[in-house]
Order: C-alpha cells, then structure tokens, then sequence
C-alpha cells in the first residue's frame, strides 16, 4: 500500500529531513506519525504525496513509484489520495457541497453520481443540512468535517492527513477522530501525523515516531511517547 525503501531527502541547504527510511504501512492500517518539532515528519507525510521529491530511494503509493514519477503525472496520481490538512484548504467562494463535489468533478463523473455520492459522505460528517453555506459561515470543525468528506468522496484507498486536529479545540478533535475512525473502519488507510498525545494515548493504533529524520520507533498499539 505505502512503502519506502531507503528514503532520503535532503534539502539544497544542506538538512536531511529523512536518513534512510523504510517502512511497509499495509491495506486498510490506521498509523500515527509522531516525533518533536522538526523531527522529519511532515517530509515523511509530503513524500507519500509527492509535495516532496526523495532525493533517492523508492516511496511507492498505490503501486506507483513516486521519486521516479514525472511531474505531470502528478495530479492523476493525487486523485488516488485523500489528503486532510490542517488549515483545511477549502474553496471559499463556494458552498459545502461544492466543496466537496469539485473533487469529483474534476475527475469528470457523471451529476447524478456527484450528487448521490457527495450526499452520502456529507451525511457520515454530520454535515448533509448544512450543504448550501459557505466555508466562512462555519466553525473550524465543520470545516475539517468538510475537508475530510472532499478527501474521502472519490473512495481513496488511503487518507493521509498532517495536523487535522491542530487547529481545533479538544471537544471537536474528538469528533474529528470518530470520523477518522469510521472511515478506517470501512478498509481504508489512515496516515495522521500529529501531536496530539491524548488521542494517540487513547484510541491505541501503530505509531511511528521520527527523531532525527529516522524511525526511532514503531510499534502496535503504542503510545505517543513525548512530553506534552
């Protein structure tokens, strides 16, 4: 599903955000991403969507390999992918559901599709009455909540999301987490790096811990691991 293979990125000044990773994240897993401030993670996370470049090594994704993959091939490939970030990234100037049916199409499917697939993914975030207003008109969850349902409409096989509680408050990035949950729970993969240590301390999945730009750890059912 995602897998890595003596990855290295090393940036023109000079830091090496990943020395030599390799990693086998398999169909259907739910994996934590954790390790300090500047530790690699978020090149770990850019790498299996290629927002980043392995400077070498093999990162392959659904089958394709991405350092060899050309750059116009790009965003085909991303339409494979769910992708949640932090601060949401919606389309302020149109409305929840087309937010989230742009992201179909894009891919050209059929309105009748759209409309019955984008009602059913606004309905599993708890957002089906609120379909005609606008990003702004929402709270931060709701936003997340439509972010996630736009990374999910086309049926990815895997979700990567950086930081998706990171902006919101402790209450509504429990919310969050139930939806991530449910997702996972229908067999597809979620790669979440995050800082959140109540939540990884709580709803127990594999955690991987970058330091340094290498896996200081992995393990099933682990712990956060780090203070704070």
């Amino acid at each position: 599903m995602i897998q890595m293979n003596n990855v290295i990125k090393k940036y023109p000044n000079g830091v090496v955000a990943t020395n030599g990773i390799t990693i086998d994240i398999r169909q259907g897993e739910f994996v934590y991403v954790v390790g300090p401030s500047g530790a690699g993670k978020s090149t770990f996370i850019k790498l299996m969507y290629r927002e980043e470049k392995a400077t070498s090594g093999d990162v392959i994704v659904n089958g394709i390999n991405l350092t060899t993959l050309k750059q116009s091939r790009i965003p085909k490939m991303r339409r494979q992918l769910g992708i949640v970030f932090q601060d949401f990234k919606l389309l302020p100037r149109l409305t929840v559901y087309e937010n989230v049916a742009f992201a179909m199409e894009v891919i050209e499917e059929q309105p009748k599709k759209i409309r019955q697939r984008v009602l059913e993914v606004l309905e599993l975030v708890g957002l089906k009455h609120k379909v005609r207003m606008l990003p702004s008109e929402l709270s931060g969850g709701e936003q997340q909540r439509v972010a996630i349902a736009r990374s999910i409409v086309n049926m990815p096989k895997v979700v990567i999301a950086d930081e998706p509680t990171g902006n919101l408050d402790p209450e509504t990035s429990w919310e969050i987490m139930n939806i991530f949950e449910e997702i996972n729970a229908r067999g597809t993969t979620i790669v979440m790096a995050t800082h959140n240590r109540e939540i990884v301390n709580t709803i127990r999945r594999r955690v991987i811990a970058i330091e340094g730009g290498m896996i200081a750890r992995d393990e099933y059912g682990g712990d956060y691991g780090y203070e704070g």
